[in-house]
C-alpha cells in the first residue's frame, strides 16, 4: 500500500533518508548513466520538502521541493522527481506532481514555480500547468527546457 509523506530533512529518519538517495542515485546517476554531483546541499536547506510515496518501506516516487530563491531568483522549485521503474506503469507520477504542486503552493501561495525540465517530459509538464519558457539546453548530458507555472 503507497503511502505519502511530507518532511524537512531533520524529520527523515536515517534508513528512509538512505533508501531515498539510493533510488536518487540509482535513476539519475545509474539508469540515466548521468554522473553529476546529486548531494548539492539543497536537501538540507531548512524550507527544503522531501515529499516521497512508500510501498512496504521502500521508495516508489520522489520529488524535492524548493523554497524560492534557491534555485531560481522570486520562484520556488520542484527538482530530483523520479518514480521508480516498477511503478512507472502506475501513473504515480502525475500524483507525485500534482502534490509537490500543492505543497510548494500551499508552503508560498502566490509564487510561482519553475523547473528545469527533461525535454521529453515536456508534454506531461504540460498537462500540470506548466509552459515551456526556453529553448532547450543541456544539462549533465541532458536536454532540458526550462518550464514555469503561474498560480491562478
Amino acid at each position: 500500500m503507497i503511502s505519502w509523506h511530507c518532511l524537512l530533512f531533520n524529520e527523515l529518519a536515517v534508513r528512509t533518508l538512505y533508501d531515498l538517495i539510493k533510488a536518487r542515485v540509482d535513476v539519475f546517476v545509474v539508469e540515466q548513466n548521468c554522473p553529476y554531483p546529486e548531494l548539492d546541499d539543497v536537501d538540507t536547506l531548512p524550507d527544503t520538502k522531501h515529499l516521497f510515496a512508500m510501498d512496504n518501506d521502500q521508495p516508489a516516487a520522489y520529488v524535492r521541493v524548493i523554497a524560492p530563491n534557491v534555485s531560481y531568483p522570486n520562484h520556488s522549485s520542484i527538482g530530483r522527481v523520479l518514480v521508480v521503474a516498477d511503478y512507472r506503469k502506475d501513473k504515480l507520477g502525475h500524483a507525485l506532481i500534482k502534490q509537490a504542486i500543492q505543497a510548494a503552493l500551499t508552503s508560498w501561495p502566490n509564487t510561482p514555480i519553475k523547473i528545469g525540465a527533461q525535454s521529453h517530459l515536456e508534454n506531461f509538464y504540460q498537462s500540470h500547468g506548466f509552459k515551456k519558457t526556453s529553448e532547450p539546453y543541456m544539462e549533465d548530458g541532458i536536454e532540458h527546457i526550462t518550464m514555469v507555472l503561474t498560480p491562478k
